[in-house]
């Protein structure tokens, strides 16, 4: 599968998670978890494998994904972090939905028609299968595992930084 397709289909799954959990028809907490999880890894490939791979394509956008993956991953933490039954919780639940939303909009819209035009289908397909290799590797993990401790540092600032300093490195 090449790799736009499985962050579309990544993204499909977290909408309907966000449904699922604004519904109230069921007991949100394993919902959340689910949600958190694949939130937690899809950010993860993307932030590891796709960003570093497409960034030449448009630098501007994946600095900007960058940075709503953080925005995003702290709204998370709160809503983790609060109980169903807090008078927040479904304000937390929108919030972090329309986040999301607007990230996966702007991907969609903007950055994956540019991948496509800028990456061979091969090469596509490649990223692809290592993404999702990747992606059931951190899934097994949780988002305990992917998500950094406290709200000063988020996932996106590690990625970003890693992926600079290896840029800027002599080699």
């Amino acid at each position: 599968m090449k790799a736009t397709s499985l962050l579309e289909r990544q993204h499909r799954k977290v909408e309907s998670l966000f449904k699922q959990l604004e519904g109230g028809r069921s007991e949100p907490a394993p919902i959340l978890a689910e949600l958190a999880n694949e939130l937690a890894a899809h950010m993860a490939i993307e932030q590891e494998l796709f960003y570093p791979a497409v960034r030449r394509i448009d630098e501007g956008l994946i600095l900007e994904g960058y940075e709503e993956h953080a925005i995003a991953e702290l709204a998370l933490k709160r809503l983790i972090s609060t109980s169903p039954e807090d008078a927040s919780f479904k304000a937390r639940v929108t919030t972090l939905r329309e986040l999301i939303q607007h990230h996966v909009e702007e991907e969609e819209e903007e950055l994956f028609p540019k991948v496509e035009e800028a990456m061979d289908e091969e090469r596509l397909q490649e990223l692809g299968e290592r993404m999702k290799a990747e992606f059931e590797q951190r899934l097994s993990e949780g988002y305990e595992v992917l998500l950094p401790a406290g709200y000063k540092k988020t996932s996106a600032d590690r990625a970003s930084h890693a992926k600079r300093a290896d840029a800027a490195s002599p080699g």
